[in-house]
């Protein structure tokens, strides 16, 4: 069990080095009892005498002084180059870089995000994490990642969320609905048509919770945790889908083709953005890849690019 610390070595070595209590407090820019009491709980602690006090000549490393005087200032040597790296650790530019991404849209806008980070950062590598909601805010608290670009949809009050773009609801529908044609609909005009639900954890509440605002219960014809499954069920009309991330185009991995209707809503405008700790302090990386968030993200022409 360590019983000292790195600021009463500190005050041993200077005195060591000045060879007197005062010389070494004015070295530390601190009071003698200061210099006086650490040097006092070493030689209690470690059980050996460190000095010999000579009368008007001041302090005369013992020859147990002198070996601790040796390996405390390797130590304090090994201290600062620590206090250097965690500094880089936290300014630095490169290196690796945990992000978290909301599943659906990661495929959408991560690959374009890590380009333009790549081109303005080349030493910071970053390893993305794609998964749900819950999962997000999760691996944010076990630091499996630094920040996670999410939706700002349940999430805890340890969870700080930036918003960077905001995000409609749209009505994925087949090409051939009767309502592909309108440029905006009232969830209300999809009652007694079958759904196809994105079961995500969080998702899947948040989408039944507008229909329970609308006044009506879904007819569920199938649900999937998979984005581009309701986008591929839809578009062999199978059903029509809620979703607030868009692909940049309407047409699915089979082929088939699908349109998509913003839906008027009367919630809060949900947002694309980035979570992190609340109480945690970001590293220059991640401000970095926030910065490239912010410009990437709000910079895409118009809403069809946007998920």
């Amino acid at each position: 069990m360590i019983r000292y610390t790195l600021k009463q070595l500190r005050y041993f070595t200077a005195a060591a080095e000045a060879g007197s209590v005062s010389g070494g407090a004015e070295r530390c820019a601190v009071s003698q009892p200061s210099v006086s009491a650490a040097v006092a709980h070493l030689e209690d602690v470690l059980g050996v005498q460190l000095f010999v006090r000579q009368h008007a000549r001041g302090l005369a490393l013992t020859p147990a002084g002198r070996r601790l005087h040796a390996a405390a200032q390797a130590l304090l040597l090994q201290a600062g180059e620590l206090t250097e790296e965690a500094s880089g650790l936290a300014g630095g530019l490169s290196g690796d870089l945990d992000v978290g991404c909301f599943v659906t849209f990661a495929p959408i806008v991560l690959p374009g995000l890590l380009r333009v980070l790549a081109a303005r950062q080349p030493l910071i590598r970053v390893r993305p994490h794609e998964d749900d909601l819950r999962a997000l805010q999760h691996g944010l608290r076990n630091c499996r990642f630094e920040v996670a670009l999410t939706y700002d949809l349940n999430l805890e009050k340890d969870i700080a969320f930036e918003p960077v773009v905001p995000v409609p609801l749209y009505a994925a529908l087949p090409a051939d609905h009767r309502l592909a044609s309108a440029k905006e609909l009232d969830l209300r005009d999809l009652k007694g048509e079958p759904l196809v639900l994105l079961g995500l954890p969080d998702s899947r509440g948040h989408f039944l919770s507008l229909f329970a605002e609308a006044g009506f219960e879904p007819d569920i014809a199938y649900e999937t945790r998979s984005f581009e499954m309701v986008r591929g069920l839809v578009a062999n009309g199978y059903g029509y889908g809620l979703l607030h991330t868009r692909a940049p185009h309407d047409r699915t991995l089979d082929g088939s083709s699908l349109v998509c209707v913003p839906v008027s809503e009367p919630r809060r405008t949900m947002h694309m953005g980035l979570a992190r700790l609340k109480h945690a302090r970001s590293t220059g990386m991640s401000r970095a890849f926030g910065d490239v968030c912010h410009a990437h993200l709000a910079g895409l022409p118009g809403n069809d690019a946007l998920p």
